[in-house]
């Protein structure tokens, strides 16, 4: 959510960009920039940014388990799964 106090001018941005940058990498809110009273930009910092795709590939992620889910669709057993991985890695029942 873009709280209002993070709506800019593109051209207050222009004339004070030092002073927005700092408050976008401290703060990691993105602001929106407005041209003639109308929103036109988002800008965030990098970080912020590198945050929001990696929840959105979390997200997508997510959505996709539930439609196998909901679709009928059966995954192999945790104790299958395990147990492979244990053959595989040479791990016995005493080690």
């Amino acid at each position: 959510m873009i709280e209002l106090s993070n709506i800019r001018s593109l051209s207050d941005f222009q004339r004070n960009t030092k002073d927005h940058l700092r408050r976008l990498k401290n703060s990691g809110k993105p602001e929106v920039l407005t041209v003639n009273g109308q929103a036109e930009l988002v800008v965030q910092s990098a970080a912020a940014y590198q945050k929001l795709l990696e929840q959105a590939e979390l997200g997508d992620s997510v959505q996709i388990l539930k439609q196998r889910i909901a679709g009928g669709e059966k995954g192999i057993p945790a104790k299958q799964v395990l147990a492979a991985v244990k053959k595989r890695l040479g791990l016995g029942e005493g080690k």
